[in-house]
């Protein structure tokens, strides 16, 4: 098996077994890190209020009434975020995954319907044996929410910043080029208004 094949190997054990695993929140910390901003100052508008959940890859935004977000489903683990706070899952193999998020940043666009929302995961480390997988990212989703108020088309751009240890490699920068970063369409739709 060469370099890339073991890593990726790693990679998919160490996201499956966060995929089965329930998140644990401390209370203790307050609820921070989101700015919401209207153009033109008006009021985030009550239909975007609620869920959103994508077609692919797991994300869900909660949008409360005054635009922040107040949880999120991450792609990276797939496990459920709120902003300014750590959240620790138990892993297999009596691992653990530690999620911190950074700056979170909703900007919506009356005029032209456009919702941006700015993710920062600041830190993120899942161990599994052997096998780690840490680092940071950034993901920015640009795009119009339809007239009836119940789909968002974002396109997702990804700025990851992964480092993967195994039995065999040591603090393995995995490679991305962050000067031609992948674009994904995604379809979010709204699930519910809580």
């Amino acid at each position: 098996m060469n370099q890339k094949n073991k890593i990726s190997a790693a990679l998919a054990v160490i996201y499956l077994s966060c995929l089965f695993c329930n998140g644990c929140h401390n209370p203790k910390e307050h609820y921070r890190g989101v700015e919401a901003v209207i153009e033109g100052g008006g009021k985030f508008p009550e239909f975007l209020v609620g869920r959103w959940k994508a077609d692919e890859y797991g994300w869900e935004f909660v949008f409360g009434p005054d635009g922040s977000i107040s949880s999120m489903i991450h792609t990276i683990g797939r496990v459920e975020i709120r902003p300014g706070r750590t959240t620790t899952i138990p892993m297999i193999m009596k691992g653990k995954g530690v999620f911190e998020p950074g700056e979170c940043t909703v900007y919506y666009a009356p005029a032209e319907r456009e919702l941006t929302v700015t993710i920062s995961l600041k830190h993120f480390y899942a161990d599994l044996g052997k096998n780690v997988l840490e680092g940071k990212s950034t993901d920015i989703f640009v795009g119009e929410v339809t007239a009836n108020g119940k789909a968002w088309v974002a396109e997702w751009t990804a700025f990851p910043e992964y480092i993967a240890t195994t039995g065999t490699y040591k603090h393995y920068k995995l490679p991305e080029d962050n000067n031609n970063p992948n674009i994904t369409s995604l379809l979010f739709e709204k699930v519910s208004s809580n």
